[in-house]
């Protein structure tokens, strides 16, 4: 069915300018009955940040940025849903056109600009939620013209803490002027000792939620072990490795490849990855690492995992390979598993990190 849908979906999306094509998206996933994806396999179970995801496979930020159609999403047989990025106050971003399709490279730069409903919207959509089964992390962001963005983070903590699954602490999109300064050790520390104080209050209303630190691929090892050693002293629960890059390889073909703006896709696969290797040596197993940047098929999706990635995400995929990506991958990574004669994924996560950082 999902392929079928995709079959015939992708020539009308793709007529389309990109973000007309992605509203579109979201306005047929709010009322197009598609059936529920079949049951997972028992041994792609995931236990992190304290939580059990029923598979490793979930749909990144930036999809639904504004929390509407996260339920058709686990449906649709995605083991976990990260909406946003919100910010406080609603905010439209950077002007159009402001998304891109790289169709010879396989690949999206963007550059939205935390375009944003804001807090209260996006919160009673999730709050009607309440109920339904399903893990949706919220990706928190700091209004452009904030005064103390990290206040703008902390905001986003408490106002969601409600209906969070997980939090994500978004620092490292190249979209929002001096947002990946927040990356620098001495700032960061003081971003996450507020940020994880708020949880930590909230979390005797709401129970204690995950919090995870999302990085840019771009970054100077020696910053990445900053990064890591202040995680590390503030307990965070994970790190998000990576958003997206302002680096553009040389092999790149298509006649957009010079927009400004964050590059993602299969594009962004090589370097994401390496980033997320240097990631796992450093963290050494103290905290579980999600991996995004170029997943689009098994192969890559279990590249992920033996480079450090305890869980996968995906969006610049379905652009190009459609919702039956999503069945694609769960039934693939099922064949790996049984190729290795394992039951989890456990023995395999890392495996290979340290080959991704002699390339």
């Amino acid at each position: 069915m999902m392929r079928l849908l995709g079959a015939l979906s992708r020539p009308l999306l793709f007529a389309l300018d990109p973000e007309t094509a992605h509203k579109a998206t979201i306005a047929a996933l709010k009322v197009a009955p598609l059936p529920a994806a079949a049951p997972d396999d028992e041994r792609l179970a995931v236990e992190a940040f304290g939580l059990r995801f029923p598979n490793p496979v979930g749909m990144a930020a930036g999809f639904d940025k504004g929390a509407e159609v996260a339920d058709p999403l686990l449906r649709a047989g995605f083991g976990f849903v990260e909406i946003g990025t919100v910010t406080p106050r609603p905010q439209p971003g950077n002007p159009r056109p402001r998304l891109f399709r790289l169709v010879e490279d396989e690949g999206v730069i963007n550059r939205f600009g935390f375009n944003s409903e804001g807090h209260e919207v996006v919160h009673g959509r999730l709050r009607a939620r309440q109920g339904h089964p399903g893990i949706v992390g919220v990706n928190v962001g700091a209004n452009k013209d904030a005064a103390d963005r990290v206040a703008d983070y902390v905001a986003g903590v408490r106002a969601f803490a409600d209906v969070a699954s997980y939090f994500t602490v978004n620092i490292s999109s190249p979209n929002t002027p001096g947002l990946r300064d927040l990356q620098q050790a001495h700032v960061l520390d003081d971003l996450l000792a507020r940020v994880m104080d708020e949880r930590d209050a909230a979390a005797a209303i709401y129970g204690r939620k995950p919090v995870l630190l999302k990085i840019a691929p771009d970054l100077a090892l020696e910053d990445l072990d900053d990064i890591v050693s202040v995680c590390e002293a503030r307990g965070i629960d994970g790190m998000i490795v990576s958003n997206t890059t302002i680096g553009r390889p040389q092999t790149l073909r298509s006649r957009d490849r010079g927009e400004a703006g964050g590059l993602s896709g299969k594009p962004l696969f090589e370097l994401s990855t390496r980033m997320l290797a240097e990631c796992y040596m450093r963290v050494g197993g103290r905290f579980p690492l999600v991996g995004v940047g170029g997943v689009h098929d098994v192969a890559t999706a279990f590249a992920k995992i033996e480079a450090g990635a305890t869980l996968v995400q995906l969006y610049s995929g379905l652009v190009f390979k459609g919702p039956a990506l999503v069945e694609d991958l769960r039934l693939g990574l099922v064949d790996r598993l049984s190729a290795e004669r394992a039951n989890s994924f456990a023995g395999i996560v890392g495996r290979r990190a340290r080959d991704w950082v002699g390339r």
